[in-house]
């Protein structure tokens, strides 16, 4: 069975709290998008291709994810109803944020602050959407079923897929800058905050993820 059985009895209370996670994703993608000195790997990629098809950055982020899914699916990853919400929350509420957070350009003190605030946002809805426990987002769901079929640990998996995702982004023009390689450095240990923060003991696989779960 590839789906996670439901807690049906605390869901209404979950599916808020997972919203909530969801929400602190859009926005700290939305800040650094805005930033314009960097994304996270997945957002470059994602940026690069929304402005190649014209449409949202959001509406990109939700295709990526079915995308992903598919292929851990395909290599029998089992999904929660979490992992359906990641793909079609994060997406709508980057866009909804996108459209409410200025850009900045010149100011980099500004930019950096920018970042900096996304980084933290992201390891507190982390926290918060794995403390749920509701399944592993759909590129981490990928990186398992690596890690699953190959043998390979879950940093050489991430490793890889990441350092791909980000070329072919920044071949396509994607938002490459001295902000990737501060968000790769620092949201580790964001997320691990965000768990002391929040006493998250993380289950299962998805324990031994370092990094945040949209990305």
């Amino acid at each position: 069975m590839l789906l996670k059985p439901v807690r049906w009895k605390t869901f209404p209370r979950d599916f808020l709290r997972i919203q909530i996670g969801f929400l602190l994703f859009g926005t700290a993608i939305a800040l650094m998008i805005r930033g314009n000195i960097g994304t996270s790997a997945w957002a470059v990629l994602e940026v690069a291709l929304a402005n190649l098809l014209h449409i949202t950055p959001g509406t990109m982020t939700v295709i990526m994810g079915f995308i992903v899914l598919s292929g851990a699916l395909l290599m029998r990853e089992r999904m929660g109803w979490g992992t359906l919400a990641n793909i079609l929350s994060i997406g709508p509420w980057e866009d909804f944020m996108l459209a409410r957070v200025p850009s900045v350009t010149d100011n980099l003190p500004l930019q950096i602050g920018m970042l900096l605030l996304a980084i933290l946002l992201m390891g507190i809805a982390s926290a918060i959407y794995i403390g749920v426990d509701a399944g592993a987002g759909p590129r981490d769901s990928m990186m398992l079923a690596i890690k699953r079929t190959t043998g390979m640990s879950l940093r050489v998996a991430r490793g890889i897929i990441e350092v791909t995702v980000v070329t072919v982004g920044w071949l396509l023009s994607g938002p490459v800058g001295i902000g990737t390689l501060i968000y790769a450095l620092l949201v580790g240990p964001s997320v691990q905050w965000g768990f002391k923060l929040f006493k998250v003991q993380p289950h299962g696989p998805e324990a031994e993820i370092p990094q945040a779960p949209e990305d």
